[in-house]
């Protein structure tokens, strides 16, 4: 899919429906912008977090949990207070 649009005198540009309908994008959404490769690419905050979750999955093996490591440790800590 693509699509020309303009940029106004704010540097705001307008996302065409079509667009923010394939992406699940509605008004007043947050999204996150990429600049990669000379380009700016437009992705909602899931594929945002997918794409950290992604990151972060290759340096934790798959038979740790963080959130129990994360809970284990907090009650840790409480203890101690």
């Amino acid at each position: 899919m693509e699509s020309k649009v303009k940029i106004d005198r704010g540097g705001r540009l307008v996302i065409p429906a079509n667009f923010r309908k394939a992406l699940g994008i509605e008004s007043g959404d947050d999204v996150v912008l990429q600049l990669k490769d000379d380009s700016i690419r437009v992705i909602t905050i899931q594929e945002a977090v997918q794409q950290a979750q992604e990151r972060v999955r290759k340096y934790i093996p798959a038979s740790v949990s963080l959130s129990d490591e994360l809970i284990a440790e907090r009650r840790k800590e409480a203890k101690n207070e």
